[in-house]
């Protein structure tokens, strides 16, 4: 058998894969898929390790990068380095964990195998008539391994560009890697969640989802602030007379978000989209206008998203869990209640057995028109109520007594709809971070410029980072109904003290850590937002049935 008989045969028009992308194939069919077909990246803490391992040795001089690519291998790739050795060109690709262990001697693991036997077929390919050998230095045990480029390697290579090209070609993503402790170090876990897909009953798992994002969230609320770039950091510039520019690390900012007359210049733009940096903006009322999006959205997750929300049984399917899951956190923040009168007893239980009733009647729910109508059914008996969870020393200027909006009309409404808006931005930024389609959902119809799917998902959090938190601040007497408000005879608005009071509260709360009453870990809502969106996917790309099963104490 000549070295051609088992090379990749070239595609007319077709990209080459990456070598790298190899050692992911080997390593996990699904990671490959998400890093390569997706183009889902993260870069962990091993991911920058290895990076920093790859400075150093450049630095040593230990280490010659050469680009490579064939047509006819349907390669790219950089290799690490290439030297001669009494006239065989040795091909050295350098890992910083452990060999594999091996009967006799140190071996090289499958992945690692594959991804040195691909650079040497490119390199035999660009220097003719030289033999070639690979060595795989693993530096955490300070070995070199090495293997010739035989038969066995260039067929295992051929198989795997061949299998490659079929999964780039595949609309479907792998499934979990049946092999349980590859999950453990693998940087896409956060994403993929194979431990959620193996949830059973009962049983106990491994957290890989992020208990909480440590980048905070950048708002900008001063009227006539500027947002530039200086370097690698955010430098928030006020107006003239109004205090000294601050800087933000980039690496610290998970979203920038403008509030009213805020200028944020091209350069922080580009360097926002560079870094996966979310940038929103709000009218100074505090309604949502919308955003540029952290994280590429790639045409397979939309295309399957498109796929499966054109049905109309999984519509509502995801509809009834939905709503069942609003009127129970409705129905759970009311059973809080005991302080007040009699009357005041009286009235929530009185909510609460509605809403008990209500609840079966979504499972059953024929359309999502009845639905809709059990939903309202629902929100009118618990903003009936709501005003009997506030305490009896409460302002009276700050009291709840009917939902109103656009523009609000009292104090309490003004705090709600601003909190609201935050809410509808943390979703629709989780959607855009995972890679799905704001206009595309499954229960709220298309109106004005709100995307249904961020609509959809913002249910399940008005009650926990909304509701819960502006009540408790309000019997707390946390607000100044003169100075945290702009009142006018039509319309009531925050002042700025009242945004900067809001923006602190609904922060603090998006940091409280809460367990899972399904998947049994802790998070906090800020990681639980994304994690509903990744589990909304799932409905479609893996296990089904997790979305919308989280429920407050």
């Amino acid at each position: 058998m000549n070295a051609s008989s088992t090379s990749p045969k070239p595609v007319v028009g077709e990209p080459s894969i990456r070598t790298h992308a190899l050692h992911a194939l080997a390593y996990c069919e699904r990671l490959f898929y998400l890093e390569e077909v997706e183009e889902l990246r993260v870069a962990d803490a091993a991911v920058f390790a290895g990076r920093r391992l790859h400075i150093q040795l450049q630095e040593e001089g230990e280490r010659v990068e050469l680009e490579l690519a064939s047509e006819a291998l349907g390669l790219h790739g950089r290799v690490d380095a290439v030297r001669t050795r009494e006239g065989t060109l040795v091909v050295y690709e350098h890992k910083r964990g452990r060999h594999a262990p091996g009967s006799d001697a140190p071996e090289a693991w499958p992945s690692d195998r594959l991804q040195a036997g691909a650079y040497a077929l490119l390199v035999e390919e660009r220097f003719p008539g030289a033999p070639v050998e690979c060595r795989v230095r693993y530096h955490q045990t300070d070995t070199t391994v090495r293997f010739p480029l035989d038969e066995a390697l260039r067929g295992d290579v051929a198989a795997a560009v061949t299998r490659a090209r079929l999964l780039r070609a595949s609309r479907e993503r792998p499934p979990v890697t049946p092999e349980e402790r590859k999950c453990a170090k693998c940087s896409l876990a956060p994403v993929c969640l194979p431990e959620e897909e193996r949830q059973r009953a009962g049983e106990e798992r491994p957290r890989l989802f992020p208990e909480d994002d440590v980048r905070q969230v950048l708002h900008v609320a001063t009227p006539g602030a500027r947002v530039g770039r200086a370097a690698e950091e955010l430098v928030v510039t006020p107006p003239e007379g109004e205090g000294a520019p601050s800087r933000q690390p980039g690496r610290m900012v998970s979203a920038l978000i403008a509030h009213g007359a805020v200028q944020v210049s091209a350069q922080a733009l580009a360097y926002c989209v560079e870094n996966d940096i979310g940038v929103h903006w709000f009218t100074s009322g505090g309604r949502y206008l919308g955003g540029l999006g952290g994280g590429a959205g790639n045409i397979h997750r939309r295309l399957r998203q498109f796929e499966a929300l054109r049905q109309a049984s999984v519509c509502l399917g995801l509809a009834r869990r939905l709503v069942a899951a609003k009127l129970e956190g409705q129905l759970r923040f009311l059973l809080r209640a005991s302080r007040g009168d009699s009357e005041s007893r009286q009235v929530l239980a009185s909510a609460v057995r509605d809403l008990r009733a209500l609840l079966p009647k979504c499972e059953e729910a024929p359309s999502l028109e009845v639905l809709l109508g059990l939903e309202g059914a629902g929100a009118a008996r618990y903003f009936g109520a709501l005003p009997y969870l506030q305490g009896e020393d409460v302002d009276a200027r700050l009291r709840f007594d009917g939902r109103n909006r656009r523009p609000p009309r009292d104090r309490f409404n003004a705090v709600l709809g601003f909190l609201y808006g935050l809410v509808h931005r943390e979703v629709e930024a989780a959607i855009r971070a995972v890679g799905l389609d704001v206009a595309f959902g499954f229960y709220h119809q298309p109106r004005g410029t709100a995307g249904p799917l961020g609509l959809d998902v913002m249910e399940l959090f008005r009650v926990p980072l909304a509701d819960m938190p502006l009540v408790a601040s309000v019997n707390r007497r946390a607000w100044d109904a003169d100075a945290d408000f702009e009142v006018t005879s039509e319309h009531v608005w925050l002042s700025k003290a009242g945004r900067a009071k809001a923006i602190e509260l609904y922060e603090r709360r998006k940091r409280e850590t809460w367990k899972h009453n399904v998947l049994g870990y802790s998070l906090s809502y800020a990681r639980l937002v994304e994690l509903e969106v990744r589990l909304l996917e799932k409905e479609w790309t893996g296990k089904p049935g997790l979305f919308a099963t989280f429920r407050l104490r």
